[in-house]
């Protein structure tokens, strides 16, 4: 009987949590972009960490959509070297 009250208490602390967050809303989709341009650095680095690592989609807020389009960008710049694979 203990261990149904434990595990009661504890899905409703992991409810509350859930809610404390306000929902992330996606730059990209605000200013209503269609295409992210590779050479566009300045942006681009908002979405990599200062070690190179793309920022994931559940931090940024982005769309699925943007997201996909946000790494292909990033990827590319990486390629032609208008950004660096990591911190060096």
């Amino acid at each position: 009987m203990k261990k149904s009250a434990r595990s009661s208490v504890a899905a409703a602390k992991k409810k509350k949590k859930k809610r404390d967050q306000p929902k992330k809303v996606c730059r990209l989709t605000i200013d209503r972009v269609v295409y992210i341009d590779y050479k566009d650095v300045n942006m681009l680095k908002h979405y990599v960490t200062e070690r190179g690592k793309i920022i994931p989609r559940r931090i940024t807020g982005a769309t699925a959509k943007h997201q996909r389009m946000l790494t292909r960008a990033i990827k590319l710049s990486r390629q032609i070297a208008l950004l660096p694979y990591s911190a060096a």
